[in-house]
């Protein structure tokens, strides 16, 4: 028999022997509530709960496996769990033999994110879309719109008005798209992903049996990162804890950070609403950060108003304060940032123990460049290195094809972008442009292309023309084709286009100190060259480069967290966005309790090639100097708003989630550039 008591903390102990009924478990960053969920599951097992009539919903496969190894090693007994695993795979399992009852056969296919785009491309080919003679969102576009309509159970035309404005004019020809794909996907009894979950709450909406069975079979239903649930996963929820009415759900909604992807904060911040009389358990007991790095994340997420109130604890003994810090720029920050790594290293602190996070991909530029220099080997997490993104990559090809003719490489890349250009139309072009003597001589290869690229080599002339026109030096080149038609390939093609204008800028931004475009993109090509024999030699231990997103439920002895500026951190577009603020101030959250010992706050105090001054983050500005250790002025350890005509910060009216003085009193200000 298990000992939960001696093996629990009070907290803990709570939930596993009194979590019958309807029961919220907000689980604070570190408290222990994948251990929680295993010892309520064992102690439903010792209690004579069959295997089979609990149902163990978590959000990754890795999650599950996880816990059903611990309910294993705790139990003592090779049990099956059944019912345990993602939203996906349940919902699988129990379509796989009711799929009649849809429309479909049993065999039925799965789609993944590759097969729905290809099915798309087959069904705007049917609604006689020609994406050369109009400007259309790529299937990947449209995908994305469809998955988060059907996710988010709002209209396509809403999802296109509140995300994808440039494509409202086409919204009548989408829908016949999304109409066709649907059809096409029941003509080949296949789902794709979001199927599932639709069919699934379909299925137990239409039919009474079908739920009556299900809601009957879970006598016990858990549900692990409830935060993070979309309106479908609550609404499938709701219908099979109907009979029993044994939902235990666990979840923190100050780390709520993933609504673009249509997961809905207000799933566990209503809870009580939708299941009235629910018991409400705090887990506030954090195991993993010291009590500074704690009294810090109490006092940024206490500003948020939609939440439900706690306050983790430290087990921890008292460290260090965090530190926070400005610098004249992204260069200089990235100098510091890499010293300090250098100097943890030295203490013995082990580099897989050591990251570094970031609100946006492209805010690791100017670190990456730092940290390749010193020889340190590092593991990029949330996406692809900088210099090897392929946006980053295109707009590089632009440049290499215009200072040397005979890149074939490179004109293969750009011409591989154009519509009707294929790899031997290409590389004929390519070849004739070896014979150029200068790239103002480019139009004159327009005899080599045939009709059908036609479309495609005069939107390439068109890029082409804005970079002849342009200063030859780097960044007015790479702004030359931000500004082009390669602006709208981007938003056509890709569903983050703006992100990746963002890593754009922030390149531009990083080559505008160089005057030599031949030097420029040597030194690139050099520094790719070198961090591929870098990191081949280099030993395995390396520290982490990660976006907050992809760093949650993770933890570092040492964590940075860079570009706190106001305007990236929080994202100016939360500032557009109702409730926007409160989830990046959770995000913010997120990030600090990602530490364990020690935690640098850092931001430049002028942005991407110095072109424009920003100052710190509204987030830190709102917290309590006392409770870090301000080195941001050497003249100081805090600094104050300037009483004055020169401070220039002004709320924003976003509909009430905007800048403005908060709850504590506290304003946030700018500095003005006198007060450099």
């Amino acid at each position: 028999m298990i000992d939960y008591q001696k093996e629990l903390n009070e907290e803990q102990y709570k939930v596993v022997v009194d979590g019958d009924g309807a029961c919220l478990v907000l689980a604070g960053a570190g408290s222990g509530k994948t251990r929680t969920i295993t010892y309520r599951v064992a102690y439903l097992l010792e209690k004579g709960v069959p295997s089979e009539n609990i149902l163990l919903v978590t959000f990754t496969n890795k999650a599950a496996a996880e816990m059903h190894n611990r309910v294993r090693s705790l139990t003592g007994r090779d049990l099956p769990l059944p019912w345990s695993g993602t939203f996906h795979h349940i919902a699988y399992k129990i379509l796989r033999r009711n799929a009649e009852k849809l429309g479909y056969q049993g065999n039925f296919s799965i789609l993944d994110s590759d097969d729905s785009e290809a099915l798309i491309k087959m069904s705007m080919k049917s609604e006689g879309i020609d994406r050369k003679e109009k400007r259309f969102p790529s299937a990947r576009v449209i995908q994305s719109v469809i998955s988060y309509a059907r996710n988010s159970e709002r209209t396509i035309e809403d999802v296109l008005d509140a995300k994808y404005a440039n494509f409202v004019p086409v919204v009548e020809e989408i829908l016949r798209v999304a109409s066709n794909y649907a059809r096409k996907k029941m003509e080949a009894n296949a789902m794709d992903f979001d199927d599932l979950l639709v069919n699934f709450n379909l299925l137990l909406a239409k039919s009474s049996n079908e739920a009556a069975y299900f809601s009957n079979l879970f006598q016990y239903i858990l549900v692990d990162e409830y935060q993070d649930t979309n309106r479908v996963q609550a609404s499938i929820v709701r219908r099979l804890a109907a009979r029993h009415k044994n939902l235990l759900v666990v979840g923190d909604d100050a780390q709520s950070i993933y609504s673009f992807r249509a997961a809905e904060v207000s799933n566990i911040l209503d809870f009580e609403k939708d299941w009235p009389g629910a018991k409400i358990f705090r887990l506030e007991t954090n195991y993993r950060s010291t009590p500074d790095i704690l009294d810090l994340a109490n006092e940024i997420i206490a500003n948020n108003t939609k939440q439900y109130q706690k306050t983790l604890r430290a087990m921890q003994d008292k460290f260090v304060l965090p530190e926070l810090r400005a610098f004249g720029d992204g260069r200089e920050e990235a100098v510091y940032i890499a010293e300090r790594i250098d100097g943890l290293l030295v203490e013995g602190v082990k580099p897989d123990e050591i990251a570094v996070l970031f609100r946006a991909s492209h805010h690791s530029q100017a670190l990456e460049m730092e940290l390749v220099r010193r020889h340190i080997p590092y593991d990029y997490r949330g996406g692809t290195r900088f210099f090897e993104r392929a946006h980053v990559k295109d707009v590089l090809a632009f440049l290499r094809a215009f200072v040397n003719l005979r890149d074939i490489v490179s004109w293969r890349r750009i011409l591989g972008l154009q519509v009707g250009i294929g790899d031997v139309q290409a590389e004929k072009i390519a070849i004739g442009a070896a014979n150029l003597s200068s790239p103002n001589e480019i139009e004159t290869l327009s005899h080599l292309v045939g009709a059908r690229a036609s479309s495609g080599w005069s939107d390439f002339l068109t890029i082409w023309r804005r970079i002849l026109d342009s200063e030859r030096l780097p960044a007015h080149l790479i702004q030359a084709v931000i500004d082009s038609k390669y602006r709208e390939y981007l938003e056509n093609e890709y569903p983050d286009a703006r992100e990746r204008l963002e890593d754009l800028e922030q390149l531009a931004g990083f080559a505008e100190k160089n005057t030599d475009l031949e030097k420029f993109l040597a030194e690139l090509s050099l520094e790719e060259k070198f961090r591929g024999v870098n990191e081949a030699t280099a030993r395995q231990d390396k520290i982490v480069l990660s976006t907050v997103h992809q760093a949650k439920g993770l933890e570092w002895e040492a964590v940075f967290v860079v570009n706190l500026a106001s305007g990236q951190f929080p994202n100016d577009r939360a500032l557009r966005e109702v409730g926007g603020i409160e989830e990046e101030r959770r995000l913010f959250y997120v990030a600090v309790t990602r530490a364990k010992k020690h935690l640098h706050l850092t931001y430049p105090l002028v942005g991407v090639g110095g072109s424009y001054l920003q100052g710190p983050s509204m987030f830190l500005e709102e917290i309590d100097r006392n409770l870090v250790n301000d080195e941001s002025f050497s003249g100081g350890n805090s600094w104050n708003p300037p009483e004055s005509d020169e401070v220039v910060y002004e709320p924003v009216d976003d509909g009430g989630a905007g800048i403005q003085t908060n709850q504590n009193g506290k304003r946030s200000f700018l500095r003005s550039i006198d007060d450099l």
